[in-house]
């Protein structure tokens, strides 16, 4: 499938097209493995790198690696928690 974008939006962003291209499917990608429709290993397919740098990507652009609900969050940041279940 392709996504067409007019030449006009990459005049305006400065960008190239390769690199817009990378990065919109950096976000896309993202968005779908942050709703849970998609797998990290599946999309490090698609950008064709490792899951290490799939989710360095995520992180370098704003999205979570790791996400706990809210109510989690207590318990995560209380290391003692942790080790008294271990």
């Amino acid at each position: 499938m392709d996504v067409a974008f007019p030449n006009e939006l990459l005049i305006v962003l400065g960008e190239e097209p390769e690199r817009f291209r990378r990065q919109v499917l950096i976000y896309t990608l993202g968005k779908l493995y942050e709703q849970g429709r998609i797998s990290g290993g599946f999309a490090a397919q698609v950008l064709d790198c490792s899951l290490w740098d799939f989710y360095h990507l995520l992180s370098a652009n704003g999205f979570a690696v790791i996400d706990y609900p809210e109510s989690d969050w207590p318990a995560e940041q209380d290391t003692r928690a942790w080790q008294q279940t271990h």
